[in-house]
């Protein structure tokens, strides 16, 4: 079975769009590595791509698409709701085929070495990659955020690779190994963020809510509502269906309805079976979200270029 893992990088810059056309052609000049999305909020000020392909194309195209933020990014003039520690923000690595996730471990840590020496940004270990298991979860390696770590106020937060100091303009990134994680917010039909922020509260994992649930209640300033912003990290455990039926629930406590829900990134197939878009009320929603669709057709388009003798940009988006 071929080797392929998926990568999905976060960058701290939402609004400029030439600035992640700067950093998506890193990710393309490496052969072999598969740009499949992109997805930029300018609320959060975030930026995330999703790429795929064999492991050693897709960790030599991390490592130039953290190396193009820290020369386009400047933490000290960065604002947006999303917490950050640095300009390539997270960089996690998930298996797909033919490797496992104790795999990913291992090209995250020689991310994180390598990140560190062309760069000179310390890293952080997290999620499966994690060498202190209170690093395990992305919020305590975040907690405080960029500004905390520049301050240097916080004494236990020595980097596992490089520092102790963050990069004076793009901080430090946290780079993980993980199984299939999927980014997904429900608008609220309020502009009342403590709403968004109390259901967040509720749901989430830490709190004792829906195991494998991360959730922070966002203000999105420029659609006027409040938006819970959510990280999914085991879907087969905690199927969508149920995460949108309890925010729906919560919400309607306060008489208040569902907007919509989005998707950032891509979805495995399997997630959406036995409900549908439409019932998740899924904003935009096409075929083209779903990862292994568009895996495929990135695939296909490099293998007709071949076929027809023309250069393979890897691959468009």
């Amino acid at each position: 079975m071929k080797q392929v893992v998926e990568c999905v990088p976060n960058f701290s810059e939402g609004r400029d769009a030439s600035l992640i056309d700067a950093i998506a052609g890193a990710i393309r000049s490496v052969p072999g590595a598969l740009l499949l999305d992109r997805s930029s909020d300018p609320d959060h000020n975030r930026s995330v791509i999703t790429m795929a392909g064999e492991p050693e194309a897709v960790l030599e195209a991390a490592l130039r698409a953290v190396g193009k933020a820290a020369e386009l990014i400047d933490l000290r003039a960065h604002k947006g709701e999303h917490p950050r520690i640095g300009a390539t923000d997270v960089v996690p690595f998930a298996p797909v085929s033919g490797v496992v996730l104790a795999d990913c471990v291992a090209l995250a840590r020689r991310a994180g070495g390598d990140i560190w020496r062309r760069y000179r940004i310390p890293v952080y270990f997290y999620e499966a990659a994690a060498t202190r298991p209170e690093r395990t979860n992305l919020e305590a390696v975040r907690k405080g955020g960029f500004e905390a770590l520049r301050a240097g106020n916080i004494p236990d937060r020595v980097p596992d690779v490089g520092g102790p100091e963050p990069h004076p303009s793009a901080g430090a990134t946290a780079v993980g190994a993980r199984k299939f994680l999927i980014a997904y917010n429900i608008d609220l039909g309020t502009p009342d963020v403590k709403l968004a922020r109390q259901i967040a509260k509720t749901i989430r994992a830490s709190n004792g809510g829906l195991p494998f649930v991360k959730a922070m209640g966002v203000n999105l300033r420029s659609r006027g509502m409040a938006q819970v912003s959510m990280n999914l990290t085991d879907f087969e455990q905690t199927p969508l269906k149920l995460v949108f039926d309890t925010v729906k629930a919560e919400a309607a406590r306060d008489g208040v309805q569902i907007a919509a829900s989005e998707l950032i990134g891509l979805i495995p197939q399997r997630a959406l079976e036995g409900v549908s878009p439409a019932y998740l009320q899924l904003e935009n929603f096409s075929e083209a979200q779903v990862f292994e669709n568009r895996l495929q057709w990135a695939e296909n388009e490099v293998s007709e270029r071949r076929t027809a003798g023309l250069a393979v940009d890897e691959t468009r988006s």
